[in-house]
């Protein structure tokens, strides 16, 4: 795919998200679309929001991850994106749906915050692990400028892997003294129990969808720096959420999150 074709669906991206439109799939329009397109793409569109908005880069996210959510989705790889200053909500906030998100639904998982940079390709699990100063319990809403949620691979990249927006909670914990793996989380939807994962949901261990996602960039010159968020996948299926819904999780023996929509 040429610069021009790149740089047009990356713009119409950025003018969906920015007027809370949908798009055709990519996949239909460009039936050649590669994967390192829709990354292009993604770029294109992530560099709109901070050149024209001011947006600053702060983390990236892995999505995808749980067969959970690739059942769901029909799509049975991981997806990557950038995270913005402008995508962090605070705990318990009010977010708004209108003005802000198209089609959100809710994703509890596990977020890291790095205290030094880590550079792919090559990148383990105990690099990752070495270079994370916490663990934080994380509510992440996807969203999607695709109709209706009919995404294949390359869609869901180029659209800067349907990130809408996040919520950290306020407690952490250091990963080395937890078993990721086992790390069980609960998720309740306007006070009523919705769904449970684990840790090892997400490619068996959070630790390796970091590593992935770190050696993924790092084919594209990309590093993970220290102070990043990285958003490592949900542990349970995602939720479709309307103004009025309530969500609340916990990451058990290190925290809770919660958000609202109105």
């Amino acid at each position: 795919m040429n610069k021009a074709k790149i740089n047009q669906l990356g713009d119409e991206l950025y003018q969906a998200l920015r007027s809370q439109t949908t798009l055709k799939p990519f996949t239909e329009r460009e039936p050649d679309i590669e994967i390192d397109d829709s990354y292009h793409i993604s770029l294109r569109m992530v560099s709109r929001r901070v050149s024209d908005d001011g947006e600053k880069i702060v983390g990236k996210k892995i999505g995808v991850t749980s067969a959970a959510v690739q059942e769901m989705l029909g799509v049975f790889q991981p997806d990557f994106g950038f995270l913005t200053d402008a995508m962090e909500y605070p705990d318990g906030a009010e977010i708004p749906i209108a003005g802000n998100l198209i089609q959100p639904r809710a994703e509890a998982e596990i977020g890291f915050r790095l205290k030094k940079d880590l550079v792919g390709p090559g990148v383990t699990e105990q690099d990752v692990l070495d270079a994370t100063e916490s663990i934080i319990p994380c509510f992440e809403i996807v969203d999607s400028r695709i109709d209706d949620w009919k995404i294949k691979i390359e869609d869901t990249i180029a659209d800067n892997a349907s990130c809408g927006v996040y919520v950290l909670g306020q407690q952490t914990a250091d990963p080395r003294d937890h078993d990721l793996p086992n790390l069980k989380i609960t998720v309740t939807k306007n006070g009523q129990p919705l769904s449970e994962g684990l840790g090892s949901a997400v490619q068996g261990n959070p630790l390796t969808a970091v590593a992935w996602l770190a050696n993924t960039l790092g084919e594209y010159d990309i590093p993970f720096k220290a102070g990043e968020v990285i958003l490592s996948g949900s542990l349970v299926p995602l939720e479709p959420v309307v103004a009025g819904d309530v969500m609340q999780l916990e990451l058990h023996g290190i925290g809770t999150a919660s958000v609202k929509f109105v």
